[in-house]
């Protein structure tokens, strides 16, 4: 994605930053932003920045659903099938600013690494799409529906626990789904046994 960026913007200055602290450099300095793309971001901006600069986020959600922390897990879990991938133009509210662009549904089925790439894909089709607006001069957004939102906050390592008594609650396929959206990178799902140790859940297949 990176590559893509670098090769279109070649006559401009295109500047990348692989860490807050190289972003919060980036902002502090006298550098005038055109545009400013947030990919697989997970940090606040101030809104001193956001009001300065005209600042894109991409969302693997179809906003204003799932707006938050951990989307696709949540998608995951929650027992979606499908979702999209949504590019916005960034607000002092949390995923909420207008709509630039949304990706064409894709399949939540399969490994993570597999939806992960299907991310990037869909992703950079709603990049194109921004930066061509942007050059044309045209970057208009839509307003979300917020009747319509759903929030969901970042998860945390204690909730990959699988309950003994989960398994009598829930279905194979919901357990199913919490073991392989909870897949490497992410703290991945575990029991905890009789001698306090944690049995942890890489992979997992299902017999439907």
């Amino acid at each position: 994605m990176v590559s893509y960026l670098e090769k279109i913007f070649s006559e401009d200055n295109f500047f990348v930053a692989k860490s807050r602290k190289q972003f919060n450099e980036y902002s502090k300095s006298n550098i005038e932003f055109n545009l400013v793309l947030f990919v697989g971001w997970s940090w606040l901006i101030d809104e001193r920045f956001l009001l300065k600069n005209k600042c894109v986020c991409v969302h693997p959600s179809p906003l204003p659903k799932y707006r938050g922390g951990s989307p696709i897990q949540h998608q995951i879990i929650e027992g979606e099938k499908t979702s999209k991938v949504t590019a916005f133009l960034m607000t002092a509210g949390l995923d909420a600013g207008p709509i630039l662009a949304e990706s064409d549904e894709f399949g939540l089925d399969g490994e993570l690494l597999d939806v992960l790439r299907r991310i990037s894909i869909c992703a950079l089709d709603c990049l194109r799409e921004v930066v061509k607006c942007e050059k044309e001069g045209n970057l208009e957004g839509t307003p979300q529906k917020e009747e319509e939102a759903t929030f969901f906050k970042r998860r945390k390592k204690c909730q990959s626990e699988i309950a003994i008594d989960d398994f009598k609650i829930y279905t194979a396929r919901a357990i199913y789904d919490k073991i392989r959206a909870l897949q490497d990178p992410y703290p991945n799902a575990y029991v905890v046994c009789g001698d306090g140790n944690k049995l942890y859940f890489t992979v997992a297949k299902i017999d439907d």
